[in-house]
């Protein structure tokens, strides 16, 4: 159940980043109250994950899942450039995911 928190928690991560960036600077107010329900959502999944989950592999995965999705929603959704080196950073940042989970 914990993982499941955790990996929501990663998808709400990437869900407020997206709303953060439609917001223009908190200039627009739907996506600027769905990037600030988005960061509680996503902090509070984390909150329950970690009573589990050790810190350091805990905050890691979040923050790579949030990464892996950000990165390929803002490339699918705004167009933002994308080469080979980016993707095998990424590759390495979902390798080392899974490796953490494989290893814990």
């Amino acid at each position: 159940m914990y993982w499941l928190y955790l990996i929501s928690a990663g998808f709400f991560e990437t869900f407020w980043t997206i709303a953060l960036k439609l917001s223009n600077g908190f200039n627009r107010p739907i996506p600027s109250i769905l990037t600030i329900i988005g960061m509680t959502i996503s902090f509070y999944l984390l909150s329950q994950a970690l009573k589990a989950i050790p810190l350091g592999m805990g905050y890691a995965i979040w923050t790579g899942i949030g990464v892996i999705g950000t990165f390929v929603i803002s490339i699918a959704i705004f167009h933002e450039a994308f080469t080979i080196g980016q993707g095998i950073c990424v590759l390495l940042i979902l390798t080392g995911i899974i490796a953490l989970r494989i290893l814990s």
